[in-house]
């Protein structure tokens, strides 16, 4: 019991020994990326904080859309619209904000009724698009700001050989090595955002798919109510 113990201990502590070892060579790497690594690593945090606000805000959003329809029919059967749209008020979501934007007009008929929720519908898709277009800004500057970082870098490399009349190694590598790590600051941040902006635009699809698919059943039980029959 006590090796194990000891094993495990031992374990643990090279596991925070590689930890703080990778940590400081990442530092070491950003120090010798040189000035541009500044504007990236800014790009990323900007980024990464729109991502996990959106990220958020979504799950928040998503529901279980066949049982709050299955819940807004009886709502509907039982209680009439007035029912119906207490039940839509007291859940979140943009299926029940564009539900009980239809139920708001359902006393004008169901063509009034599929006006708003055709309406609404488009207000909250682009509440629900809101910040990818800062998102997907960060995405294409990361990567640019890199290569700005690797010309800038490559014109160093070249000064010194200019100055030094000779081609040396050593009189170059500091500036190529520049380039090499400001490029790849860039592109590693850009692969991240990507990978998150991506999640949310599938995510937002399949929210849009649901307030499509869920307004159709919401339309098709207004109209039964207009004509006097049960939804």
């Amino acid at each position: 019991m006590t090796f194990s113990l000891n094993v495990l201990l031992l374990q643990i502590a090279a596991t925070e020994a590689a930890s703080e070892g990778a940590f400081s060579q990442l530092v070491r790497y950003f120090n010798e990326g040189g000035l541009f690594m500044w504007p990236v690593l800014i790009c990323v945090i900007l980024g990464l904080a729109i991502f996990l606000e959106r990220l958020v805000t979504l799950n928040r959003a998503d529901i279980d859309t066949r049982k709050f329809i299955v819940d807004v029919q009886e709502a509907l059967q039982n209680g009439g619209i007035p029912a119906a749209q207490e039940l839509c008020a007291s859940t979140r979501g943009p299926v029940a904000s564009v539900f009980n934007a239809g139920l708001l007009r359902a006393d004008e008929g169901f063509e009034a009724a599929e006006k708003a929720i055709v309406s609404y519908g488009s207000i909250e898709m682009s509440f629900l698009e809101r910040g990818l277009v800062w998102l997907s800004l960060f995405i294409a500057l990361a990567p640019l700001i890199g290569f700005t970082g690797t010309v800038i870098g490559m014109v160093q490399a070249f000064d010194a050989i200019e100055e030094a009349a000779d081609i040396s190694p050593s009189i170059v590598a500091g500036g190529i090595k520049t380039a090499l790590l400001t490029t790849l600051a860039g592109l590693i941040g850009a692969i991240i955002l990507q990978v998150g902006y991506n999640y949310c635009v599938s995510k937002i699809d399949r929210l849009v798919v649901d307030m499509e698919e869920s307004s159709i059943v919401l339309i098709d039980s207004i109209a039964m109510l207009d004509k006097g029959g049960k939804a």
